[in-house]
């Protein structure tokens, strides 16, 4: 006989950047302008991503795309590469991830694609540390979720391949 399993996750809204850790904020603000170092020539839609690394330093990236779409990086992975290649002994604390439309000023509530949020869940296995994950929308709301690991449920990892 079959049984139903619900898998379910909380998350925090804030109503306002003031309302969060001052790294945090700090990391939106640096996400928001990284928006602007998008090349995304052909969808228009700019990402920007702040990692904050375990010394409060924060990292951004932004998304960087060509004519030959699967060629192209997201901002969130890009910004996990970098932190690794860059400073492979230091944990990352969180992400702050945020987008907008060329021709807009207003920023989206945008979850990472499926590729990102694989490439962030096995760092923050590999650490052993959960990742917050916030994302900044229009009118100042950000929202936090408190692990990659649930933006990914039933995830595959590392592990399934022993």
């Amino acid at each position: 006989m079959s049984k139903k399993i619900i898998h379910s996750f909380s998350y925090e809204e804030f109503n306002s950047v003031s309302e969060l850790p001052k790294n945090v904020h700090l990391a939106v603000e640096r996400a928001k302008e990284a928006t602007n170092r998008s090349y995304a020539n052909y969808s228009d839609f700019l990402v920007g991503a702040a990692l904050i690394l375990e010394s409060g330093e924060i990292i951004e990236s932004s998304n960087q795309e060509n004519a030959s779409y699967p060629n192209g990086l997201c901002a969130e992975s890009l910004a996990f590469f970098y932190a690794s290649s860059k400073h492979p002994e230091q944990k990352i604390s969180a992400i702050v991830i945020t987008a907008r439309k060329r021709s807009e000023d207003k920023f989206r509530f945008t979850p990472p694609c499926g590729s990102c949020r694989q490439v962030m869940l096995e760092y923050e296995e590999s650490q052993g540390q959960k990742i917050p994950v916030y994302l900044a929308a229009a009118n100042h709301l950000i929202y936090k979720i408190p692990s990659v690991c649930d933006l990914l449920p039933l995830s595959f990892s590392g592990a399934d391949l022993e």
